[in-house]
Formats: C-alpha cells, sequence, structure tokens
C-alpha cells in the first residue's frame, strides 16, 4: 500500500479507503478477542472491590450480551488504536521528510500505553469514586443495593471509555504535530473550547457534586495544557529544521 508521487485524487481515496477497511478489520479481530476474554475479567471484576459478594440480576435477555460487547468494544479499541494510528501514519507519509517518518511512528506504541494508563485511572479512581458515592446516597435511603449487571458494566465503561480516550490527547497532538497537522496556535487558540468540553464531560461522568467534578476535570484540564506543550516542543523544533532545510537548499542553489 506504498504511495506514489504521481497518484491522482481518485487513487489516493481508493487508498484511504482500503487503510479505513483494514482498521475496521481489525476492530472486528479486536472485538472478536474481547468476546473470548469477557468471561473471565467479568468473573474476576466480579470479585473484588467494590462489588465483591454482591448479588447480582439481570432485568433483560439482551443484558447479557450487552455485557459481553461492552468488553469486546474495549478490547477492540485496545488492539486498534496502535493499527489505526500506523494506517494514518503510512498514508500521510510520502508527505512527510525521512526524519519527520521516523520520528512520527515512535510515538504509536506509547498511544496503547496511555490508553492502558487512561483506563486505569478511569478505573481505580473516578470509577470507584463515582461508585462509592452513589453506594452513600443509596445507604443514606437505606435502600438494598442488588445490581443488574447489565447496568453495572454500562456505568463502568461510561466512565473508562472516554477518560481512557482523553488519556490519547497528549501521544495524538505531538503525533499530529509531528506530522504537520496540528500546532500549539491552534490548540491555543481553541483553549477555551476545549476547556468547555472537557468540564462537561467531567460532568456527565461523575456523580453530580462539583468535587468529583473538578477532581476529574482538573487531570483532564492539565492533560490537555501538556499536550499545548508537547506539540510546541514539536513545533519549535520543526520550525529550526525547515530553516536549516532552507539554507542548506539556498546554498546549494548560489553553488
Amino acid at each position: 500500500m506504498e504511495h506514489d508521487e504521481g497518484m491522482t485524487l481518485v487513487e489516493h481515496l481508493a487508498e484511504l479507503r482500503k487503510r479505513i477497511i483494514w482498521v475496521l478489520l481489525v476492530l472486528i479481530v479486536g472485538m472478536v478477542v474481547g468476546l473470548l476474554v469477557a468471561k473471565p475479567l467479568i468473573n474476576y471484576l466480579k470479585s473484588v472491590s467494590p462489588i465483591a459478594n454482591m448479588n447480582w440480576y439481570v432485568f433483560s435477555p439482551w443484558d447479557p450480551i450487552k455485557m459481553y460487547m461492552s468488553f469486546s468494544l474495549v478490547t477492540g479499541l485496545l488492539v486498534t488504536l496502535p493499527f489505526a494510528l500506523y494506517q494514518i501514519w503510512a498514508f500521510l507519509k510520502p508527505g512527510l521528510r525521512e526524519v519527520e517518518q521516523k520520528a512520527s511512528l515512535i510515538f504509536i506504541p506509547f498511544a496503547f500505553l496511555m490508553f492502558l494508563l487512561g483506563l486505569a485511572f478511569g478505573y481505580f479512581i473516578v470509577f470507584k469514586m463515582a461508585f462509592l458515592f452513589t453506594t452513600a446516597i443509596s445507604q443514606s435511603l437505606e435502600l438494598n443495593e442488588n445490581f443488574g449487571i447489565a447496568q453495572y458494566f454500562t456505568f463502568m465503561f461510561n466512565i473508562l471509555i472516554p477518560i481512557a480516550l482523553v488519556f490519547e490527547l497528549p501521544i495524538v497532538v505531538m503525533f499530529l504535530t509531528k506530522i504537520r497537522l496540528l500546532n500549539p496556535l491552534l490548540l491555543r487558540k481553541l483553549r477555551r473550547y476545549a476547556y468547555l468540553a472537557l468540564v462537561v464531560i467531567a460532568t456527565m461522568i461523575t456523580p453530580p457534586d462539583a468535587v468529583s467534578a473538578i477532581i476529574v476535570a482538573v487531570p483532564m484540564i492539565i492533560l490537555y495544557e501538556f499536550s499545548v506543550y508537547l506539540s510546541a516542543l514539536v513545533y519549535r523544533k520543526q520550525l529550526l529544521q525547515d530553516q536549516a532545510w532552507e539554507a542548506e537548499s539556498s546554498a546549494k542553489s548560489v553553488e
């Protein structure tokens, strides 16, 4: 799937279509793997805090299927993310200088690690905080806690997936800056809108109190600012490289 400098627009679109199809196929394979590992993962999560020794129920024949599909989707995203970034890199590779090709490729494995870190942060901090908050409300109202298993895991994944994707921000921003699709000037210009979006996400995935929303929103905003900082570092280096190349080209033309 290599590019040709003489490729027409139709040929470029055809290649983009092929790469999208490959990404979708990898996503399907990842989801199949997720279906295979769903049962041991569910049994493990049922046996640990904060829900160990609780009764579980289903309220619809579809609930077990929903539960399996949730685990399947998360596993599919884990598998597909680095592959999708590689496909983006490969598609844009002919337009990059050799040094940019090598430097941008390095970011792909880190995208996978950041996704895992986001899942860990979401599960061990945000999700448990939200669960303990809702449990405290139930206890204050003297309610018995018997969970629908699909509802519980839907609640969990509605928190984990957005946070894991937000944790991709620094890597994705550096990657897009390296391949010259993004720059810190644009990120600074969009800062107020990004803050608003992150606060809305934090409010949606946390218990309905200001403290919880702030605890989640602040790390997200820090991640955004860290992304802007990393983008500025990459962009500054690119400007210096461009100046060096221009000076070298000018010197050769004079000769």
